[in-house]
Parts: structure tokens; C-alpha cells; sequence
């Protein structure tokens, strides 16, 4: 049986003429550059395919398929999966609705972030290995999942429980409604329609910019002239035609660019 922490890299490199792979771990950096020391951009979660450009050293030069986003990932942290296969795990996965979950794997148990990709039924295979999920699924609307994520620690590149940015926290909650949208939240403003202020609505995306007019943060517009965001950790401020006004520090933070309704 495979152990966690198994050695799989001669594997990988034999199964290179696939050109896909799946995250076998809870969270994969992706990284700038193939080296432990380099700007962590985004992540992968677990059950994530991306698709295998080129192998430097330990490290797999890597886009994702969901969101574009170019990086490299340490081959340990991946899996080869065929097409056929890859084809059937994108028909039969879900997103991980739980803050944590436990699963079983062929090497052994570990947890999975909300957000992650997991089968449809509590025993799935990812190509020729098996899982199955521990934790029973929660059926809790989008909104209630984000707001369980409150107190969560920012974290630069992060798209999990534990850490994450103002852009992963906004992509994971359209996620969760099976809204897809790309991983910056430059990129995010170009989706959806442009609500003015005061118009806005519950689940509306709101985007803000520094003093150059890029865009800089985004967060999620609430009930009552709230917004949750992740800034420092994930919290609720109040949000006016301004920005977001923080009421501790008795100033506005940021500077209100747009709203957008995907």
C-alpha cells in the first residue's frame, strides 16, 4: 500500500506522457518560480486537476484548468491522471462545502479545506486510486459557509481555511454556487454587470483600488451596507460610496472602484 510521504517522483516523471494531474495533497503552494523560496501566487487544493507543462528538477510547471493561472508545483504534491480518467473525475467532483473534512487515502488519512474537490458519494476514485470522505457534507447555502470562515488568517496566495486572500476568499464563494471566475480580482471586475451604489445587493461582488486606479481588493457585500473581506484575517466592515470604513481604526481603508453582480 502507498505510504503518505511515499516517493512517487520516478512515477510521475514515467507517466509524464499524461498530460494532467491532480492535487493529492490538503493545500499545494504554486509558486513563481521552481524553488521552495519563491512568491507563493496562488494554490491548489486537493482533488484540483491542472494541466503538466514541463518538469524542472522536483518542481512541475503547471496551469490550472478552472482559472488559467500559470505556476509551478512541487511534483510531490501531484498525481498523473489519464484523460479518460480526468474526464470522468471532472463529471463526478463537487466542491467541498465543510470547513474541514476527514478522507481516507491510499496513504492514509488526512483533512481537506473547504473548497476543495471531492466525489459526488462519500467513496469516489481519482483515476486508479480511492478515497472516501469521512465527514458528512454540508448542505449550508454559500453565504452561511463564508461567514464561517470569519477569523480566518490573510494569507498572500492563499485559497483555504487555513489562510487566504481577498481574491481566493471571493473565487470560493462563487465556487460554492458553481460561478466560476479567474483568481485576481483585476480579473474578477471584468465579470458580471456594474451596479452602481446603493443598488447593490446581498452576494454582490465589490471591488476596490489604490490611489494609481488599480484594482486592488475585493469583497463580498453583505445585508445592511456590510461587506466581508479578508484583510489582515476575514472580517465584516461597513461600506459606503467611499469604501470600506473601518469602524476600530475610525477610517476608511479602501477606496471603492465597483460593484459587480455576476
Amino acid at each position: 500500500m502507498l505510504k503518505f510521504g511515499y516517493d512517487n517522483t520516478k512515477m510521475k516523471i514515467q507517466d509524464l506522457n499524461e498530460p494532467h494531474a491532480f492535487c493529492l495533497v490538503s493545500v499545494s503552494p504554486i509558486r513563481k518560480e521552481p524553488k521552495d523560496t519563491a512568491e507563493m501566487t496562488s494554490q491548489l487544493l486537493f482533488g484540483e486537476v491542472i494541466k503538466v507543462h514541463a518538469i524542472h528538477a522536483s518542481w512541475v510547471e503547471i496551469s490550472t484548468l478552472l482559472d488559467d493561472y500559470n505556476g509551478f508545483v512541487d511534483v510531490k504534491h501531484l498525481l498523473p491522471i489519464s484523460e479518460h480518467d480526468r474526464l470522468n473525475w471532472q463529471t463526478s467532483t463537487k466542491i467541498q462545502r465543510n470547513l474541514l473534512n476527514e478522507i481516507n487515502t491510499p496513504w492514509g488519512k488526512q483533512h481537506t479545506s473547504c473548497g476543495s474537490f471531492i466525489g459526488k458519494s462519500s467513496s469516489f476514485h481519482i483515476g486508479r486510486f480511492s478515497f472516501q470522505c469521512l465527514t458528512e457534507e454540508s448542505s449550508a447555502p454559500a453565504e452561511t459557509i463564508i461567514e464561517n470562515l470569519i477569523n480566518t488568517p490573510y494569507l498572500w496566495g492563499g485559497k483555504s481555511f487555513f489562510g487566504i486572500d481577498c481574491s481566493g476568499f471571493s473565487q470560493l464563494f462563487c465556487r460554492l454556487q458553481d460561478k466560476y471566475i479567474p483568481r485576481d480580482a483585476y480579473q474578477q471586475a471584468e465579470y458580471g454587470k456594474e451596479v452602481s451604489f446603493g443598488a447593490q445587493q446581498a452576494n454582490d461582488l465589490a471591488f476596490f483600488q489604490n490611489k494609481e486606479g488599480k484594482i486592488i481588493h475585493v469583497g463580498i457585500i453583505l445585508e445592511n451596507n456590510h461587506l466581508i473581506h479578508a484583510s489582515g484575517y476575514v472580517r465584516i466592515d461597513h461600506i459606503d460610496e467611499k469604501g470600506i470604513f473601518n469602524k476600530e481604526m475610525n477610517q476608511h481603508t479602501h477606496s471603492l472602484s465597483c460593484i459587480r453582480r455576476l
